[in-house]
């Protein structure tokens, strides 16, 4: 499978390179216009409530990290509160409504309607999603399984790169910060036979802060230092007045060092895509897409500081594909058929050491993987009476898990132990209704329900972890979670400029995925009964003059039903039942500017039995920009002022934190 890869990238690029604008037949004097985005959202979206994330806000982020923008959606989180600068790769999974910590991401996030999860671990590589390179991030916390594939038991983030307008032909930024950090980025952007190429990349390094709490280092203790890259490469362009292409290719590097000297993380990834977009009478959305990703990842011992297992090399593979047809059915309908297919697979090889032995010998050898394909078609339909919008779809989704071991070898005696997992398949059927009632032109109500599936990582089924003193075991029989939810709201438009929302919610995850403790420092991944969230949120927006004001609230009542269990009715593992975010920003058309950012993230549990806290936190950003002229613009960065101690990770007193009192001074040019 790994030798299709480079071949299946080299077809795509002259596809997308090579596509110019059709000539005009005589007498035809329609425009050709390239977009560079997907197709108009239906008129149904708004029945499921979300939250927009626009290019201002993304560009106006003290950490410049879209893990943070997200965080202005009160209720996201990723499995720790570190974003990816000092938090291994493994656990940056996305999750919302508090439906419980996991490193493997609940959320389904798209970029241009690609899934960018990694095809193994499924979590989000955040480093390589540069914010100034989207036009816009819509989050839907709910929703279930729509048109745009499985794996959205908790919401769906969509990001959509920039637009030709929002791109400057020239931009560039550089940025120094505290302990020796600099953030190097640049972008071109040309028009090109009628549509338009824009390359870009980015560069982050620093040696990064303590994560060891001070009354816990010794000798081996290191800052939490990084190093990672990314290039991006976007081209647009018309096949006819009503159609193009849009082809993207992404590379990036991310390199880490964690807690002790030695503890490197690696994390690398080529991905390509490739979308034809038609806005004719019959519409189309079509796209396929390849992932390339390897990870790898040295354990050291915190008695000894010795190597004590390396996780050398997981490579994993992504393969997949969707087709949306929009067929002309009257302007009070918009039908969506469609298909889309995803196949991932993966490897890990790893090798275990004898931290106990000065001379740290090599134990075991072992190789575990599998793989994975899901198969689903669709229809969704959008009809709109009146100021009352009815939408529901439908979804059948063929699935399968297949090659499935795990292999060990005796370093020594080469005695090889392991088992090879029965190939499974099923069916799983999901649906979703919604309607949007446009009381007035100041009150719209809005009411949902929905169902979705997610299927067992590679990573959950076939890979062991350890982060000292706990082990957590694989389990290749896990099976698919299993999402059911409701929800309504009102969203309140009382003077121009001023919105406020209100949703309350009911979710309920059967089979949820959890890391179960079954013994002293030993957790095993495990399906619990269920996780049931239920709670609250509001957002409020308003644009006075030049002063912009955001705020939003989540509120969840959490819990995990596992009958005879000791964590039954407790809150799930990393999941705060309180969560706030308020921006306020003066940002006129011209002259100084200046956003800040208050967070609230309240108590949550390390661990499923509550053994272990993690305690709240508030914290505050800053971001100030001064043009200079000829588009020059310095800028000034803080993240986190209050230098608030944030805990990440706790076990059993052993602690990390995350990042402290950071400032950052720079130029940027074009942005």
């Amino acid at each position: 499978m790994k030798n299709i890869i480079l071949p299946a990238i080299l077809l795509t690029v002259p596809t997308a390179a090579l596509a110019q604008a059709p000539d005009a037949s005589p007498g035809d004097a329609s425009p050709i216009i390239v977009t560079g985005t997907g197709l108009e959202l239906p008129p149904g979206t708004p029945a499921y409530g979300s939250v927009v994330i626009d290019r201002q806000r993304l560009m106006d982020n003290a950490s410049g990290r879209i893990e943070n923008a997200l965080a202005d959606v009160a209720g996201f989180q990723q499995f720790r509160r570190s974003d990816s600068r000092s938090s291994n790769p493994s656990n940056q999974g996305a999750t919302l409504r508090a439906l419980g910590g996991n490193a493997s991401s609940r959320t389904l996030m798209l970029l241009d309607g690609v899934p960018v999860a990694d095809p193994f671990f499924g979590y989000i590589p955040f480093s390589a999603l540069a914010p100034e390179r989207l036009s816009v991030v819509r989050v839907t916390r709910g929703g279930g399984i729509g048109a745009f594939g499985a794996g959205a038991v908790a919401g769906t983030i969509e990001l959509a790169s920039a637009t030709r307008d929002q791109l400057p032909d020239f931009s560039a930024s550089a940025f120094y910060g505290s302990r020796d950090s600099t953030e190097l980025s640049a972008g071109l952007t040309q028009d090109l036979g009628g549509g338009y190429v824009s390359l870009s990349g980015r560069w982050d390094r620093g040696d990064g802060f303590q994560t060891t709490p001070k009354n816990q280092r010794v000798a081996a203790t290191v800052p939490a230092a990084y190093d990672g890259w990314s290039t991006n490469l976007r081209a647009v362009a018309p096949v006819s007045a009503t159609s193009e292409l849009q082809f993207r290719a992404t590379l990036f590097e991310d390199n880490r060092t964690l807690r002790f000297a030695g503890a490197d993380n690696m994390s690398q990834g080529q991905d390509a895509s490739i979308r034809y977009i038609n806005r004719g009478p019959w519409q189309v959305d079509a796209l396929a897409y390849v992932q390339a990703r390897n990870f790898s990842n040295i354990v050291i011992s915190s008695s000894t500081f010795r190597k004590s297992l390396d996780q050398r090399n997981t490579p994993s593979t992504g393969i997949g594909g969707k087709i949306e047809v929009r067929p002309p059915v009257g302007d009070a309908h918009v039908l969506r058929l469609g298909v889309d297919t995803r196949f991932a697979t993966g490897d890990m090889y790893e090798d275990a050491y004898n931290a106990n032995l000065a001379t740290n010998p090599r134990t075991f050898l072992r190789h575990a993987g599998g793989d994975q394909w899901t198969s689903g078609v669709f229809v969704e339909d959008d009809w709109t009476l009146g100021k009352l919008v009815l939408t529901g779809g439908a979804r059948a989704d063929r699935w399968s898990i297949r090659n499935g071991f795990y292999r060990q070898v005796s370093a020594t005696t080469g005695v090889t132990t392991g088992s090879a997992y029965a190939d499974r398949s099923d069916w799983e059927f999901s649906g979703r209704v919604g309607a949007l009632l446009h009381a007035s032109d100041a009150i719209a109500l809005r009411t949902s329900a929905y169902s979705g599936f997610r299927l067992p990582t590679l990573n959950e089924l076939y890979r062991p972890f350890v982060v000292f003193p706990i082990t957590t075991q694989a389990n290749a029989a896990l099976n698919p979670e299993k999402l059911k939810g409701a929800e309504a709201g009102i969203d309140l438009t009382p003077a121009e400029g001023v919105t406020l929302s209100a949703t309350a919610f009911y979710n309920r995850l059967d089979d949820a995925i959890a890391n179960v403790t079954i013994a002293t420092n030993t957790r095993q991944r495990q399906n619990v009964n269920r996780i049931v969230a239920k709670g609250i949120e509001l957002t409020a927006a308003a644009k006075l003059g030049d002063i912009n004001l955001s705020a939003s609230y989540a509120y969840s009542h959490s819990r995990v039903d596992a009958p005879g269990a000791a964590f039954d009715d407790l809150r799930p593992a990393q999941t705060p039942s309180h969560a706030a975010s308020a921006t306020i920003a003066y940002s006129p058309a011209s002259g100084p500017s200046l956003s800040t950012t208050l967070r609230y993230v309240g108590k949550q549990y390390e661990d499923d039995l509550q053994s272990d806290v993690l305690p709240d936190a508030l914290t505050l950003d800053a971001i100030a920009r001064l043009p200079v002229g000829h588009g020059v613009t310095l800028v000034a960065r803080g993240e986190n002022l209050f230098d608030e101690t944030v805990v990440t990770r706790n076990a059993g007193g052993s602690m990390d934190l995350g990042t402290p009192r950071t400032l950052w001074i720079g130029v940027s040019f074009g942005g």
